[in-house]
């Protein structure tokens, strides 16, 4: 039992660092779209930059871990195919949405996997922690991009504002430079939400086999894993996503690509400090939708903004349904 019961725990752990490589290529793309799109750094320059914060972000604290491990379902409830089901229907919908370069949500595509085979599992809906997703994952799907795209509306308009005296030429030319840091900062807060995603996952697996303490945090072996599988995503990089971000859905000169980082990294820094595992995806795509419609509302694509949207409503339900689907092929299989 100890035998097979080890060698689920490490499937876990193997498809926890798969799919926080996917989610590096998949959601890195997002920290550094603007920053591409507007010519300031090579791609290559970039994914770097991204890679070495990304490793760096995943250290600063463990919240959203936690609201990972503990938060959503109740893992005295369920087993290790639970959280495999869980895994291969966010790995499943990170690949396909990358496919079609769609910048959909690596995180809720985890959390709707874990709800759909959760339930499944053990035939009800207790096992859900239901005001933990309120608070933890509903709420925060709505209030973040809320809250990006008003905060970069804001802050790009004071930037219109106080710059008004200066020369393009002169603002392209010092944003260019402030660029760099916002990107910076932005790929440090990707790392200090996503990453620690997986090591919720890893820890959870370890807790439901009993090889972990729920109350004794993350392991550090696990945090190490996890960086390190997500800066090596982020070095194959996401030029689909990146081109759908920063490019097919506005124009964007170096001083719009500030607004957007910068506002988005306050965001999900916010969100990581009080535990909530926000989507990256959502909360850039917004503000670089407030940062456009602060110079022109027309100079957003507001159809491929839709189709966007569209994506994040229904990422948890399609995940859900996938692992939902896992689950009770699990069960026919293992019993």
């Amino acid at each position: 039992m100890f035998n097979s019961m080890l060698i689920l725990v490490i499937v876990v752990i193997l498809l926890s660092v798969t799919f926080d490589f996917i989610n590096g290529f998949h959601d890195t793309a997002n920290s550094i779209a603007t920053v591409v799109s507007t010519r300031v750094l090579s791609p290559r320059a970039a994914i770097m930059m991204a890679m070495c914060l990304n490793f760096l972000g995943a250290f600063v604290n463990q919240n959203v871990a936690a609201t990972v491990a503990k938060g959503i379902i109740d893992s005295n409830l369920i087993n290790q195919y639970v959280i495999i089901a869980a895994l291969l229907s966010a790995i499943i919908w990170n690949i396909a949405t990358w496919y079609l370069g769609i910048p959909s949500s690596s995180s809720h595509a985890l959390f709707g996997g874990m709800i759909g085979a959760a339930i499944v599992f053990t035939n009800g809906f207790s096992v859900v922690n239901w005001t933990g997703v309120l608070h933890k994952i509903i709420i925060p799907l709505f209030t973040s991009p809320a809250i990006g795209i008003i905060l970069g509306f804001l802050f790009m308009k004071f930037l219109y504002l106080v710059l008004r005296p200066f020369t393009p030429t002169g603002i392209n030319k010092v944003f260019s430079k402030l660029q760099i840091l916002s990107a910076a900062l932005m790929a440090f807060s990707h790392g200090n939400n996503d990453a620690q995603k997986s090591m919720g996952i890893i820890t959870l697996a370890l807790v439901a086999a009993n090889m972990h303490g729920a109350h004794q945090g993350v392991p550090l072996w696990v945090i190490i894993i996890c960086a390190v599988a997500m800066a090596a995503g982020t070095s194959i990089g996401g030029w689909k996503i990146i081109k759908t971000m920063g490019v097919s859905m506005i124009r964007l000169a170096p001083i719009n690509g500030f607004a957007a980082e910068t506002a988005s990294a306050v965001v999900i820094h916010f969100m990581s400090a009080i535990g909530a595992p926000v989507s990256t995806t959502q909360i850039i795509s917004t503000t670089i939708m407030g940062v456009g419609a602060a110079k022109r509302v027309s100079s957003v694509k507001w159809a491929l903004a839709r189709s966007i949207v569209l994506a994040w409503v229904v990422t948890i339900p399609a995940s859900a349904a996938m692992g939902a689907l896992l689950m009770f092929g699990f069960k026919l299989i293992v019993g």
